[in-house]
Order: structure tokens, then C-alpha cells, then sequence
């Protein structure tokens, strides 16, 4: 299973013509272009399965919800899906995007709500060695460059956290987000498939730190 090269040609087609009356013209375009991409993300969520538990597998509307927003194309010219992980238990999540200049995949923490994000900070503070392993593993730092990406930064450690602390580049982030870009000839490849499980597969000991310190308090007793 792959995406076609048609697929891409529909999304940098309709990125140039995002309006309503084009759309209509090329609805036919749009529902091969969405079935070749909706079978694609069920094929990762096939994959997903066998090294890890996914409870859920979401595709995104092509549509946008233009009410409170700027910008009033009414199409997103791209497609998109996520993957919720198990339970409690088993923190993160996948996502994928199919745009053409600007596919990516990503997996992590977007925007954790405030008590995970003051328990990974708390972590941090304590001992930041295992998050720190994660980012110099050979894999990781291949597929995602050794860093985590987050939406937004503080300029300074939060309030409560040493401001001097080795590891203040890790206590400043809001969330904790590995991503890797690909290129449209990378995405219409036959092995696009493979190398999207194998950079997830590469996720595994980040979301398994992650879960477990979200699970447990600072002397690594269960929560849940």
C-alpha cells in the first residue's frame, strides 16, 4: 500500500485553487485522492498494531472550520490522521500528514494538560540522564534529529524550577514532540510505509519513559 502520486498532485492543486467552486469541479479527484489516503492511514494503524495498542485511529476533515479564523480558505490542502494509544496506561500519540512540500509524522506530547507537564518537569528537575539517553540514541537522532519540537517555549525555566539547571532547555518546553519531514518523492516511494513504522517503532523508548514517569510520583510508586 502507498500513496499515489495523484493523491499529491490533488493536494498541490487544490493548495493553488482553495476555493469552493473548484472543489465541486473536482470532487471526483477528491474521493479517489481521500480513499487512497484513508486505506494508507488504516494500513499504519495495521502496522501499528503489531508492536504496539492503539485505541483509537482518527482521520481528519478536509474541511476547516473557518469561524474564528483569519485565514477563510475553506479547505485544508492536505490529509492528516492521528493514533491514540492505549489506556492510562500507555501515554502519547501518532500523527501523520500527507501535504505536498510538507508531509511529516510526528509522536509525543503536544500540549500535555498542567499536571503532566508539571510531572515531567519534576522529572527533569530530578534526573534528566534517560530523557537526555533517548535524545543521543543512534535511531532517534537519524529519524528526528535528537530533539524533541514543542509548540511553544518558555524564555526561561517556569516559575519553581531551577533557572540554571543543565537541563533548562527541557523544563522551558510546553510540550515534548519528536518530528520527521519527508519529501513528496519519499512520500509516493514504495517503502513510505516501512519507514513510517520504522520511525515509530523508534518512538517505543520515549513513550515508555514518558508513560511510566506519568504513572508513577517522583519515588516511582503507581498513581493510576
Amino acid at each position: 500500500m502507498s500513496i499515489n502520486i495523484e493523491t499529491l498532485q490533488f493536494l498541490k492543486d487544490l493548495e493553488q485553487n482553495n476555493q469552493r467552486e473548484w472543489f465541486t469541479e473536482q470532487k471526483n479527484r477528491f474521493l479517489k485522492a481521500q480513499q487512497n489516503a484513508k486505506l494508507f492511514f488504516a494500513e499504519i494503524h495495521a502496522t501499528l498494531q503489531k508492536h504496539d495498542e492503539i485505541e483509537a485511529s482518527k482521520m481528519m476533515r478536509i474541511y476547516r472550520d473557518v469561524r474564528f479564523s483569519n485565514d477563510k480558505t475553506p479547505y485544508k490542502a492536505q490529509f492528516a490522521n492521528s493514533f491514540s494509544r492505549l489506556g492510562k496506561e500507555l501515554r502519547g500519540g501518532y500523527f501523520i500528514r500527507i501535504k505536498s512540500g510538507e508531509s511529516l509524522l510526528a509522536g509525543g506530547f503536544w500540549e500535555p494538560s498542567k499536571e503532566d507537564l508539571f510531572r515531567i518537569r519534576q522529572e527533569i528537575a530530578q534526573d534528566a540522564s534517560e530523557i537526555k539517553a533517548i535524545l543521543a540514541e543512534e535511531k532517534y537522532q537519524r529519524y528526528f534529529g535528537g530533539k524533541f519540537e514543542s509548540f511553544e517555549e518558555l524564555k526561561t525555566a517556569p516559575r519553581g524550577f531551577d533557572k540554571d539547571h543543565p537541563a533548562s532547555d527541557l523544563l522551558r518546553k510546553k510540550g515534548f514532540i519528536a518530528q520527521r519531514n519527508f519529501t513528496d518523492e519519499e512520500v509516493i516511494s514504495p517503502n513510505f510505509l516501512q519507514e513510517i513504522d520504522q520511525s515509530f517503532q523508534t518512538l517505543r523508548p520515549f513513550f515508555n519513559l514518558f508513560s511510566d514517569i506519568l504513572t508513577t510520583n517522583l519515588n516511582g510508586e503507581s498513581i493510576v
